[in-house]
């Protein structure tokens, strides 16, 4: 079996009171998704488990958004109103990292895919859900 090498990468909001880490495989797993709050925010995402995930300051300098469905938590910095980090409806035990608010991004390793996030219910069951598997 193969290891992945992991490295921990670190990351913010604009101003520096939201702070975090996260441990990850590189090349990063990046995606572009068209829903309507990734292509107003230009939103990069790559997806961990909340064990890769560590908020190292400014969890009172959160704010929380929700629309739609509720299922996703999409926080961003009090102050500085960026989203670097959200708990996504697709993996609520895990967050999804703005790769463009990591420190060294944009000389990061990546690969990039989309994501039909416009029509994601149907996306969602094309990518995870297993033909015969019931959900």
């Amino acid at each position: 079996m193969n290891k992945v090498a992991t490295t921990c990468l670190q990351g913010g909001c604009h101003c520096g009171a939201v702070r975090y880490e996260v441990s990850t495989a590189l090349p990063l797993d990046a995606v572009e998704c068209n829903c309507s709050i990734c292509t107003k925010s230009g939103y990069l995402y790559l997806l961990v488990n909340a064990k890769q995930f560590s908020l190292l300051q400014g969890s009172d300098d959160l704010n929380t958004y929700t629309f739609d469905t509720h299922e996703a938590k999409h926080y961003f910095c009090r102050h500085c109103g960026i989203k670097s980090f959200y708990v996504p409806r697709s993996n609520p035990q895990g967050f999804s990292i703005n790769i463009h608010c990591l420190d060294d991004y944009p000389e990061l390793e990546m690969t990039r895919r989309t994501f039909d996030g416009q029509h994601w219910e149907a996306s969602f069951q094309k990518l995870y859900i297993k033909p015969g598997v019931k959900k």
